[in-house]
């Protein structure tokens, strides 16, 4: 090739590069599709947690990925549908978390699956075992159990002459059906009484609470997709009726509960960013192992003692993670 022509073609390959490179965004970017089981506004704080560790690992939506979200909105029932609505957007990955994961291991068996949060992923059947998930799906797991018990144990802390627990569960939920017997164990233990509110729609929420009112009793909320939609007006409730009240989920605290004890789960949506992160670098789920939580958060509502006549223990105020005051 002659001198002339080779710096031509250099000049060319110059020009076209720039158009080449505008090129790129053209082409279909990995898409994260995010299966939540209540509302857009009741997973706001998990979902930033979650998009904010994905762009500290590089991943910016709209520039190298896409997000595809469906809310639930609390209603199980939807669970498959919505889960089949993203496998047929041909998405790179699912994130969901409790009674959704099932229905999205339901739906494919090809696309990966992340949990932030799941209650037994070997007794549902999710995973083959923590340490080699095998198949689609890993994540965070949380076992109720132990969780169930400790909160038990802190409420009798916190209120020495503890006699009757009411329990609010969805025995439809898989979920909250096992946490429901866990916490009734718990109770039987240290010689509580247990009375169980049953719900199945929102509804039944406000009933079971007007029913409580003036009962001397104290609350477990069990968690489900009903009761997290439903979080804040179960706080909001409780208060008003003066209910002390250990919730599924610790913004309850915020909005006026009493005590929460539980996983940071904006902190589980961050970790599930770093296996979706693995995911997209080329990582198969099956060798990734699923994780639980190292770490508790105990979250005390002081106004909210205040306002129910109780005196917080020292001892649980040194171990607050979160006094609110």
């Amino acid at each position: 090739m002659k001198r002339r022509e080779f710096v031509s073609l250099l000049c060319a390959t110059a020009v076209a590069s720039p158009f080449a490179a505008r090129a790129q965004p053209n082409a279909k970017l990995p898409t994260i599709g995010v299966l939540g089981v209540a509302t857009a506004l009741g997973w706001k704080p998990s979902i930033a947690a979650f998009v904010q560790r994905l762009s500290d690992l590089g991943w910016v939506g709209g520039r190298n990925i896409n997000i595809e979200y469906r809310w639930a909105e609390g209603h199980s029932e939807r669970f498959a549908a919505l889960a089949d609505s993203l496998v047929r957007s041909n998405v790179d990955v699912i994130v969901t978390a409790g009674g959704a994961v099932v229905p999205a291991k339901q739906a494919t068996t090809a696309i990966p699956i992340i949990f932030a949060v799941a209650s037994d992923p070997i007794g549902t059947g999710l995973v083959a075992s923590l340490a080699h998930p095998g198949g689609n799906v890993t994540g965070l797991s949380v076992q109720a159990a132990e969780l169930a018990g400790k909160r038990v144990e802190l409420l009798r802390e916190l209120i020495p002459n503890l006699r009757r627990l009411a329990i609010i569960a969805n025995p439809d939920y898989a979920a909250a059906a096992r946490e429901m017997s866990e916490v009734q164990a718990a109770g039987r233990a240290l010689k509580l009484e247990t009375e169980i509110f049953e719900i199945h729609e929102s509804k039944d929420i406000s009933n079971a609470i007007a029913r409580l009112q003036g009962s001397g009793e104290v609350l477990y909320v069990c968690i489900d997709p009903l009761t997290d939609t439903n979080q804040i007006t179960i706080a909001k409730l409780t208060t008003a009726a003066r209910i002390p009240t250990m919730p599924a989920f610790r913004e309850a605290v915020r909005a006026g509960a009493l005590i929460y004890y539980g996983p940071n789960t904006e902190e589980l949506f961050r970790r599930a960013a770093d296996f979706v992160d693995k995911v997209l670098r080329g990582t198969k789920p099956a060798d990734i192992p699923v994780e639980q939580p190292s770490k508790f958060d105990l979250v005390i509502n002081i106004k909210a003692a205040k306002a129910l006549g109780i005196t917080v223990p020292q001892g649980l105020l040194v171990a607050a993670d979160e006094v609110i005051e």
